[in-house]
């Protein structure tokens, strides 16, 4: 993958695409032009989901994974500009919540306002034993406008999720393990090696199959458990004429490791 992005690293290896928000200088601070990186980025998985089979998503230095909103760069603007950048803010949100590939976060360190929105837009996560977490914007007069009044009563339950975001205080990695919103908590040189070990389980399975099965994961979620499981079937019935699930059956049965392709 081509990636000319100021605010973003980004490396494919073996299916695994890791891409590190890179502004150290300012806590990787989330500015209007790391905004429009990550919606082109995601934009791109979409269209193009077999550029890569599975996405981590951490940042570069180790202080902060993402400090929220620059609000240096927003300092002095007019509501309409607030406005414009913020929809930038949302559309790429979206894209990151509708990539069609699993998303590892591998939150390094402080995931505050929008960098807590952003971790909660991917599947799971991994953080850092010196990770923290807060949405603050309640702090500032505003609120959380990046999903995080919808994802984090989802991960954390209602009662929760009113008392962080309300409160708008901070807590600790082990906190969110024991809340439900982090998968693992690791230590600091380990965080990126198990998040990859977890991307690498995945992409080794067929990338048809997981995409189809989160599909059904996120969208489910929304219906009846009865519209649930024949949405289920619609996109389980899309798997049985590919390639891939007939590889799987015989390399089975041959007991070798399968060689998926994506067809």
């Amino acid at each position: 993958m081509e990636h000319p992005f100021e605010t973003l690293q980004v490396a494919s290896r073996d299916g695994i695409l890791v891409v590190l928000l890179d502004r150290p200088a300012a806590a990787n601070a989330m500015n209007t032009q790391m905004g429009r990186d990550l919606l082109g980025l995601f934009a791109r998985l979409a269209a193009e989901p077999e550029e890569a089979r599975c996405v981590v998503l951490s940042a570069t230095g180790e202080r902060a994974f993402c400090a929220g909103g620059d609000l240096k760069e927003r300092n002095g603007m007019t509501d309409a500009q607030w406005q414009a950048q913020h929809l930038v803010f949302e559309r790429m949100i979206r894209a990151l919540i509708d990539c069609p590939l699993p998303v590892i976060a591998a939150v390094n360190g402080a995931a505050y306002g929008g960098g807590l929105e952003i971790a909660l837009g991917c599947d799971f996560i991994y953080a850092s034993s010196t990770a923290r977490f807060a949405l603050t914007e309640v702090t500032l007069g505003i609120m959380p406008g990046c999903g995080g009044t919808q994802n984090l009563p989802r991960a954390v339950g209602e009662r929760r999720a009113k008392e962080l975001i309300l409160g708008g205080g901070a807590f600790s990695a082990e906190e969110g393990l024991a809340f439900g919103l982090v998968n693992r908590v690791c230590a600091p040189d380990q965080l990126m090696a198990e998040a990859i070990e977890a991307a690498r389980r995945i992409a080794h399975n067929g990338p048809l199959a997981v995409r189809q099965a989160k599909h059904a994961i996120h969208h489910g979620l929304e219906l009846s458990l009865a519209n649930g499981m024949l949405f289920e079937i619609e996109a389980y019935n899309r798997l049985v004429p590919t390639d891939d699930r007939r590889e799987g059956i015989l390399a089975f049965n041959e007991k070798r490791p399968a060689r998926f392709t994506g067809r």
